[in-house]
């Protein structure tokens, strides 16, 4: 199959080897792209070196650019376009891609509202002796070149997240894909580059595999800032390979959602069977921990239990699939192993934990689980609940906390007073008061604590991490 060349310093470049991308559901061929490494790298850093000299933008050009990507992303056959590739690649069901494309298209219009906004402040010189008659300003300037670092989950709205506040910023951008799932970058890519009139010089996609063209991005000298969206531990092992520049860690979580008995529990059940195994689970704020109140433990358990067994599985292509395939065997092999472990030890399989007829890993109810199983201590990443029942919201706060992360939590109660000491007590980047954790907004500060990485994201906030504050003093 003929490689689909990645756009490079104003070429369609392609490489010796190439990178298979199939279809997770079904193994289908999709694509080749190129296997990038140095040559392909060393040429893209270059060219997004060159760019803030040889191509400036000022920061209405870059707004306009980013307003056009959205209006063209907004076209009905094209947002489908999108979303089919999404599908494909991905395994993504059509419905949840279409919102995903959609989702891209408010990023890019918050993406151009903060270039129009991306100002300094006047400084009070004159509060001390020594300032008085000196005019002070900050400028917002951009930090440099971005290594762009994206995941296969979201193929277009987390690459979005990356390339319009880098945009926005005047940051030329290096972005490198994930290896599972390129074709949706370098269709924005060519949106951007083709039809948006972004310089040819302001972005650059290298297509390859993290230990070849990933390591050799972090490390480039030219390279200002890393964002990176993914695993702590590759997130943590790029800020240890690059301790002098900025890096930008957006990475996991376990996230997990309080029922009270005072809540709307049937509606937590409804929402929390969707929540854990969207995309199979295959999102950092996917409901993972269900923390329930003995006192409504097992109408709400059997509750939850009836609304995972009527989600449906299948085809990511059929408009009534809700879950689908995990982005390859490898994944689902790893999963049901932690659905394994965890019932050797002791939990109960309340539905699924097998396979269908098409090899989908089923939307899995586990109940009696303990805090230290696998299930509940790391990030499963696919389409497993882990039920665990408390007595008083101490203990329910304790086991929510109970975690090397801290992205997104979620709590359920009528009571002003819970609500008000869950926003206070649930140590996450974000709490969500009477709807589940993987609900977001793409326009909120979105980020974590400790293992969930160490960085805001959405435009206006991500456009702030790329630049730098510089002080101007007239005399």
């Amino acid at each position: 199959m003929q490689q689909r060349p990645v756009p490079i310093d104003g070429e369609r470049v392609t490489a010796p080897e190439g990178l298979e991308v199939r279809a997770p559901y079904d193994g289908r061929m999709l694509g080749e792209v190129p296997r990038c490494g140095t040559v392909e790298l060393e040429r893209a850093v270059a060219g997004a070196a060159r760019a803030r000299s040889s191509d400036p933008l000022p920061a209405w050009r870059r707004a306009e650019i980013l307003d056009r990507a959205a209006e063209l992303l907004r076209e009905p056959e094209r947002q489908e376009a999108f979303a089919q590739t999404i599908c494909l690649e991905s395994a993504k069901p059509i419905t949840t891609a279409r919102a995903e494309v959609a989702r891209a298209v408010s990023t890019l219009r918050f993406a151009a509202v903060a270039a129009r906004e991306l100002t300094g402040e006047v400084l009070p010189l004159d509060a001390s002796a020594a300032g008085e008659g000196r005019l002070g300003f900050t400028l917002r300037v951009p930090v440099g070149v971005v290594g762009a670092i994206t995941p296969f989950n979201f193929p277009l709205n987390l690459v979005v997240h990356k390339l319009a506040p880098a945009i926005a910023a005047g940051c030329p951008t290096v972005l490198k894909p994930a290896e599972r799932t390129p074709l949706s970058a370098l269709a924005l890519a060519e949106l951007l580059l083709e039809e948006c009139e972004l310089p040819a010089s302001w972005l650059h996609v290298v297509t390859g595999t993290g230990d070849e063209v990933g390591r050799a991005l972090v490390a480039h000298d030219e390279v200002a800032m890393v964002t990176f969206t993914g695993s702590p531990e590759v997130g943590w092992g790029i800020r240890a390979a690059a301790p002098r520049k900025r890096v930008s860690l957006e990475l996991g979580n376990n996230a997990p959602v309080l029922v009270q008995p005072d809540g709307a529990w049937e509606d937590a059940a409804a929402r929390i069977a969707v929540a854990g195994n969207a995309h199979a689970g295959q999102s950092c704020i996917s409901v993972q921990r269900v923390l329930v109140h003995r006192g409504i433990a097992e109408p709400f358990t059997a509750s939850l239990v009836e609304q995972v067994e009527a989600l449906r599985v299948g085809d990511p292509m059929d408009p009534d699939t809700q879950v689908s395939a995990l982005i390859d065997t490898d994944a689902r092999d790893r999963v049901q192993g932690w659905i394994a472990e965890a019932e050797a030890g002791g939990a109960r399989v309340l539905v699924g934990g097998d396979l269908d007829a098409h090899e989908v890993l089923r939307p899995t109810v586990l109940a009696d689980v303990d805090p230290d199983m696998r299930v509940c201590r790391d990030e499963v990443f696919g389409p497993v609940l882990a039920v665990q029942v408390y007595d008083d919201l101490d203990t329910g706060f304790t086991l929510a906390n109970r975690t090397r992360y801290g992205l997104h939590a979620g709590i359920f109660t009528a009571d002003l007073a819970t609500a008000r000491r869950a926003m206070v007590e649930l140590d996450f980047g974000g709490v969500l008061v009477n709807d589940v954790p993987t609900w977001r907004a793409d326009q909120m500060p979105y980020g974590g604590l400790r293992d969930s990485g160490n960085t805001r994201e959405g435009p206006a906030y991500a456009v702030r991490e790329m630049t730098e504050v510089r002080s101007v003093v007239l005399a």
